[in-house]
C-alpha cells in the first residue's frame, strides 16, 4: 500500500500512509487510537474506499476501490476486535456464512460440517462444528473466526487486539495457530497494543502516527523504548505511574456476598485514597463481582455497607444515587452511547440534577457539568455535542468516568480500565487514578494484566474459581505468586466423595 490518504468530514484520517507485508511473516502494526491502523486495514479488506493512493497484492495492481468481495476473492480476510459471530447459528453455519452449501433446495449441513471438522483438524483447533457459537467462551469465538477466514483460503489475515478478551493459555493457543499460518507461507498484519506480547510471534513492526506512516524495521532491531517513542511521538518515562499517599478511613465494605455459580461468599474492606486491585484469570468471578455489587445483576446474599452504612442496592439507579458506580469492561456495550453526544452521555445519569421539576434540562447547568468534566479529565474533544463514538478509546474511558465524578462518587470500580486503548492514553487512565486517590474516592480496579495490577494498585485481591484465595502488596510479590492464587481451584471431585 503506497501513499493512501483517506479523507472523513473534517479530519484527514490518512496522510500519505503505506504499508509492506512480505509473504509468510507476521507484522505487527503499531500506534495509538487514532493512528490510522484500523482505517488502513478496513481499505485494505475493501470496507472503505481510499481517496487516493494504490494497493498492490501479490503483484496484482489493484485498479479503482476494492469491494470486500475482490477482496476476499484476493485472499484478505480481517478479524475485527469486535466479533462478528451470529450467536444463534453453529461454528459450521458461521464458517459458512455468505457461501452456504446448498443440496435438492436445502441447507447441505452435514456437508459444512464435515468440511468444518477437517478445517478445524488441521490447524488442532479443538471446537464441535454443531455447537451453537453464542454458548463459546470469547477465546472460543476468536478461533470460528479465524477458521471462517482460513475457510476461503485467505493469504493474508488481519487480527484486530486478537488478545484483548483472552486469558493466558487462550492466548498461548492463538499464538500457536499465528506460528502454524506463518510456517505455511501465510501472512498476518497483528495490530495490539499490548506490546509485551509481540516477542512471541512478530517478525517485522510498522508504525503509525496521526494518520502517518512512521517508521518500519524488523522487530529483533527494535527496543521496546524506540518503538513506544515512535509511537506517541515522546518519551514515556514511567509505564505505571503510581502516587503513594497515606490510606485513609475505611470507606466501602463488602460482607458475604454470593450471586450465582461466580460470586461466592465474597468479603473485603475498600479505603478512602486506595486502589484495591481484583487479580485473577478470565473466568475467575472478578466481573461478576462487580457487577452484582453495582446492582447489574442479582444477589442471592450479602452485605454492603458506605461509611459504615448498610445500603440496599437491587439495581443499578440504586447504586448511582448512594455514590457507588461501575466502569464497565466493555465501555462501548455497557459504559456509553455512542449515538449520542459527550455532552447526553455526561449528562445522561445526572438528570435527577440537571433537570426542573417539570422535567426539563437546565441547559446553562448541563454545559458547566460538562466543561467541569473536560477541564479535570483533560478530554481531548472538538466540542461537547460530536459523538462520543468518534473519540479515541482512552477519551472515551475519560466520559464514562467523567459522568460518575459529575455527581461525587464515593466508590468507582473499574473494570479493565484500559482495554483496547494504546500506551499513552494507558498513562493518562492512570494519573486520572491517581488524580481520584487524592481526592479520597475509593477505587476498586479489575485487571487481567499482572503487569499493570501490580504497578497501579495499592493492595490486590486474587480471585480464583468466584471466591477471594489471596491477598498481596503489590511492592512485595511477584507474579508467579499471583498466579498461585490465581490458579487455586476447589478440589470439586474430593469434597463430591466426602459428601457421598
Amino acid at each position: 500500500m503506497e501513499h493512501i490518504n483517506k479523507f472523513f468530514p473534517g479530519v484527514k484520517a490518512l496522510d500519505d500512509a503505506q504499508l509492506h507485508l512480505k509473504e509468510g511473516e507476521v507484522m505487527a502494526l503499531l500506534g495509538e487510537n487514532g493512528a490510522g491502523k484500523s482505517t488502513l486495514m478496513k481499505i485494505l479488506s475493501g470496507v472503505y474506499t481510499r481517496d487516493s493512493g494504490s494497493v498492490r497484492i501479490f503483484g496484482q495492481e489493484v485498479d479503482g476501490n476494492l469491494s470486500t468481495r475482490q477482496a476476499q476473492a484476493l485472499g484478505v480476510a480481517i478479524i475485527h476486535q469486535e466479533l462478528n459471530m451470529c450467536q444463534h447459528l453453529t461454528v459450521a453455519n458461521n464458517i459458512f456464512l455468505g457461501r452456504e452449501l446448498i443440496k435438492n433446495g436445502r441447507l447441505n449441513n452435514g456437508e459444512m460440517n464435515r468440511r468444518s471438522a477437517e478445517l478445524l483438524e488441521s490447524f488442532k483447533i479443538d471446537l464441535d462444528p454443531e455447537t451453537v457459537v453464542g454458548s463459546l467462551s470469547v477465546a472460543k469465538q476468536q478461533m470460528v473466526e479465524i477458521s471462517k477466514a482460513l475457510s476461503v483460503d485467505a493469504k493474508v489475515l488481519v487480527m484486530d487486539e486478537p488478545t484483548s478478551a483472552l486469558s493466558n493459555s487462550e492466548i498461548q493457543e492463538l499464538f500457536r495457530i499465528v506460528r502454524n499460518l506463518r510456517d505455511q507461507g501465510r501472512s498476518v498484519i497483528y495490530i495490539s497494543h499490548r506490546l509485551d506480547e509481540l516477542h512471541h510471534i512478530v517478525d517485522r513492526v510498522t508504525i503509525m502516527r496521526d494518520g502517518k506512516y512512521i517508521t518500519e524495521g524488523k522487530f529483533s532491531e527494535m527496543s521496546m523504548e524506540q518503538i513506544i517513542a515512535n509511537m506517541v511521538g515522546r518519551k514515556i518515562t514511567e509505564q505505571f505511574p503510581r502516587d503513594s499517599i497515606p490510606r485513609g478511613e475505611k470507606l466501602f465494605s463488602v460482607k458475604h456476598l454470593n450471586a450465582g455459580r461466580m460470586v461466592r461468599d465474597i468479603s473485603f474492606d475498600a479505603y478512602a485514597g486506595e486502589v484495591l486491585g481484583f487479580a485473577g484469570l478470565v473466568g475467575a468471578g472478578r466481573t461478576e463481582a462487580t457487577r452484582a455489587i453495582f446492582g447489574a445483576d442479582p444477589k442471592e446474599s450479602g452485605q454492603i455497607e458506605l461509611e459504615g452504612k448498610t445500603l440496599k442496592i437491587t439495581c443499578p439507579q440504586d447504586a448511582i444515587r448512594q455514590g457507588v458506580v461501575l466502569v464497565p469492561e466493555d465501555r462501548k456495550r455497557d459504559g456509553l452511547c455512542t449515538k449520542l453526544s459527550i455532552s447526553e452521555n455526561i449528562s445522561l445519569p445526572n438528570l435527577d440534577q440537571l433537570c426542573s421539576r417539570i422535567g426539563s434540562v437546565n441547559r446553562k447547568k448541563e454545559e458547566e457539568m460538562v466543561f467541569r468534566c473536560e477541564r479535570n479529565l483533560t478530554i481531548r474533544m472538538p466540542g461537547p455535542h460530536v459523538l462520543a463514538g468518534s473519540l479515541s478509546g482512552g477519551n472515551q474511558q475519560k466520559v464514562v468516568v467523567a459522568k460518575w465524578l459529575a455527581r461525587n462518587s464515593k466508590v468507582v470500580i473499574f473494570d479493565e480500565p484500559t482495554r483496547g486503548i494504546d500506551v499513552a492514553a494507558k498513562v493518562e487512565i492512570y494519573h486520572l487514578i491517581n488524580q481520584l486517590k487524592k481526592e479520597g474516592i475509593a477505587l476498586i480496579v479489575v485487571s487481567s494484566e499482572l503487569p499493570e495490577i501490580m504497578g497501579i494498585s495499592d493492595r490486590i485481591l486474587v480471585m480464583c474459581d468466584g471466591r477471594i484465595t489471596g491477598e498481596v502488596n503489590p511492592r512485595n510479590t511477584t507474579e508467579e505468586e499471583i498466579l498461585t492464587f490465581a490458579t487455586k481451584f476447589e478440589d470439586k471431585f474430593s469434597s463430591a466423595v466426602v459428601d457421598a
